[in-house]
């Protein structure tokens, strides 16, 4: 399956009428205070308000909902290093199905309690030295599940797209969106979504310094698989690109740029002093991006996806403590 075929404005519009109702509006936020320490317009699309706390509700309910009951009666079953997993496991009670998850070892406590409160199963792994793709196709396989990834599906990435329609839609077309780039599935689906909506607007992803996977196949004109790295932003973390997710966004996707874990931080900080809002360190990638003066030339009105606020308040002190 190509890229073009993959993914179309109508899939995700089609997505939209299916999560309506179910998954949350989330709200688009602005700062005069941001807006003078860029020197442009934002506006900040705030999924750490959606369900589960971060824009993954959308592909999954989207994906599930579209099961036969025959498939509802198997149970399904992901692999996730927290939010699809969260994901998932609502949609699956919601859906009234069951869900079984595959989750790193060294997921953030609050994550795994969480993907257990919405009634999931969870088996872990090493995300070191495990392959998780191949444990959650067995997985799936050995106990008659079906699979629900957390961006290698259309359904998926047509949910996540989502959010940049609704985004576009409360503001008008924008210059420029920024969206943080882990397997890729959310990129695919807002550049899908913005590309139709404004043609010339630019999509600039953002991966940290420790994981560009993504970066790094843009550049060589194919997938390229990097070692797992070790940053913060957790939900960031994939080794390489996916494959549906790559063809869309070697085709969309106008550049990436890097931030550090220290600018995720000094991001972090500031939504939580000026936005009065807790995002999580994947979630707070984009908007570092933004403050750390990547964007040059620098547009004058721009998106940017907040895609998750998943941390605890331990986590959130051992974070900003350093």
């Amino acid at each position: 399956m190509s890229g073009e075929d993959v993914l179309t404005i109508d899939d995700i519009r089609a997505a939209q009428r299916r999560i309506h109702g179910v998954a949350h509006r989330t709200p688009v936020l602005t700062s005069t205070t941001v807006n003078n320490l860029v020197g442009a317009e934002v506006y900040l699309k705030a999924e750490n308000f959606q369900r589960v706390g971060a824009f993954k509700f959308r592909g999954a309910y989207n994906a599930v909902s579209q099961l036969s009951p025959d498939q509802l009666r198997q149970g399904v079953a992901a692999y996730s290093s927290g939010n699809h997993a969260q994901a998932v496991a609502l949609a699956a009670r919601i859906a009234g199905t069951t869900a079984v998850i595959l989750m790193p070892e060294d997921t953030p406590d609050s994550k795994l309690a969480a993907t257990r409160n919405y009634g999931a199963e969870i088996v872990t792994y090493d995300r070191y030295t495990g392959d998780r793709v191949a444990l959650g196709n067995k997985l799936a396989a050995e106990r008659g599940l079906v699979l629900i990834p957390p961006y290698e599906h259309p359904h998926v990435i047509a949910g996540q797209g989502t959010v940049a329609l609704e985004l576009l839609e409360e503001t008008g077309p924008l210059d420029a969106l920024l969206v943080p780039i882990g397997g890729g599935g959310l990129m695919a689906g807002c550049s899908t979504a913005a590309k139709a909506l404004v043609p010339d607007i630019r999509m600039v992803g953002v991966e940290p310094e420790d994981a560009d996977d993504t970066r790094r196949s843009l550049a060589a004109g194919a997938r390229v698989s990097i070692p797992v790295g070790r940053t913060i932003a957790d939900g960031l973390m994939a080794d390489t690109p996916g494959r549906l997710t790559f063809s869309v966004n070697r085709r969309l996707v106008d550049e990436v740029v890097l931030v550090s874990d220290d600018e995720i931080r000094a991001a972090m900080a500031l939504a939580f002093e000026r936005l009065k809002v807790v995002i999580e360190p994947s979630g707070a990638a984009a908007l570092a991006a933004l403050l750390s003066g990547r964007l040059d030339p620098l547009p004058a009105r721009i998106g940017v996806v907040i895609s998750g606020g998943n941390v605890s308040l331990s986590r959130l002190h051992e974070i900003l403590g350093q």
